[in-house]
């Protein structure tokens, strides 16, 4: 969190008057002028507060902040100039988004007690983020714990999709698709709505009934519905809801528009989350795309084209080292190859799967108790 305070100004004799009176309470930095504020503010370390002029050469104060304002949103923007008009003054609250209007000559210990609220609030703007983002990873942790052990086989896909959607987005030079990567993770929340049951005989390949079906068909919009009440999660959400949307409109949710209509994240999370049932737990193989590639009134063919070639490229490339090890010996980041039964055949971890620190914690407990069939493939 940054105390530091940019005073922007294109006049030398006032900045150094400033140094001298708030050098011993800010950690104070100086720029002549607007365009050099703003290299400032974009090379970092980041400022709690900036003070900008109104008239200089080049960038004016208003374009200054507001450049600012886009560059570096957290910080704290106060005008000082000495053309006082009215007009200047909307500006600069509506363009520059100011927290303090003050004309020269300012008294130091009204600018004082300025730059101070301005500190003030961009510390509290910081706190506020922080709790957020930790409350934020704390709720999806406890989402991914709930589905690892409600539906052990959808927290297994789960970590396949996620590990897909990270190679796609290198291969495919994809901007940050961190919605993406959470849809992913959270793939099977839905399943939490199916009673488990259900579930089993889905996952046995059992017909099912068509209330049974329907059931299921509907699990997306339960996922949507319990990540919607999570802060900045809107689109996370959104991504969930659409994730059996067929490209040509068919699928769930019914009655809405298929083709580019869908999400590019949802239509990506279709075709990674079709793949991995074509594998049914297996390597990736040409196969899986043969068999989409049947479908592919399903699928956006331009996106289908493209992880295939991602794909590809990056699972032909790896080595996997693989060993074995008892139940008692596995760790939390290892993949598991092989399926984890207790000694009756009684499913408990479906391969492949990523193992989690509350999968480690419950395998322990279970161990404690019931044997398990051993030795456990493993990889990494």
């Amino acid at each position: 969190m940054s105390d530091r305070v940019l005073l922007i100004d294109d006049d030398p004799h006032l900045l150094s008057g400033l140094r001298r009176q708030f050098a011993d309470e800010f950690d104070l930095v100086t720029a002549p002028g607007g365009e050099a504020g703003l290299e400032l503010v974009r090379a970092g370390p980041p400022f709690g507060v900036v003070v900008s002029d109104m008239r200089m050469p080049g960038l004016d104060g208003i374009q200054t902040l507001s450049a600012i304002r886009e560059s570096a949103p957290d910080t704290v923007r106060i005008m000082l100039t000495g053309n006082a008009d009215q007009q200047t003054a909307i500006n600069a609250i509506n363009q520059g988004e100011i927290l303090r209007f003050y004309t020269k000559p300012c008294p130091a210990e009204v600018l004082r007690a300025g730059i101070q609220a301005g500190l003030e609030q961009y510390r509290l703007i910081n706190a506020e983020r922080d709790l957020l983002e930790k409350t934020l990873t704390g709720s999806l942790k406890l989402l991914v714990d709930v589905v690892a052990i409600n539906d052990p086989t959808g927290h297994t896909l789960a970590l396949r999709l996620r590990e897909w959607v990270r190679i796609i987005a290198i291969e495919m030079r994809m901007p940050s698709r961190w919605q993406l990567d959470i849809a992913a993770t959270l793939i099977s929340l839905g399943q939490v709505s199916v009673p488990p049951e259900i579930t089993a005989r889905q996952h046995a390949g059992e017909t099912l009934s068509e209330i049974e079906r329907q059931i299921i068909e509907r699990a997306p919009e339960a996922a949507r519905n319990l990540v919607a009440n999570i802060p900045r999660l809107e689109k996370v959400a959104e991504i969930l809801y659409f994730q059996d949307k067929d490209y040509d409109g068919g699928g769930f949710p019914p009655d809405t528009p298929g083709g580019d209509a869908v999400p590019f994240d949802a239509r990506l999370l279709h075709i990674l989350k079709a793949l991995a049932l074509a594998t049914q737990g297996g390597p990736l193989t040409a196969d899986a795309f043969v068999s989409l590639e049947r479908q592919r009134h399903r699928y956006d063919s331009r996106l289908l084209s493209g992880i295939r070639v991602a794909l590809e490229k990056n699972l032909s490339e790896q080595k996997p080292t693989i060993f074995e090890r008892p139940v008692s010996a596995l760790r939390a980041g290892q993949t598991i190859l092989s399926d984890i039964r207790q000694s009756n055949g009684h499913l408990i971890l479906a391969a492949p799967a990523r193992l989690t620190e509350a999968q480690i914690e419950r395998l322990r407990n279970l161990n404690r108790m019931f044997s398990f069939i051993e030795p456990i493939r493993v990889r990494g």
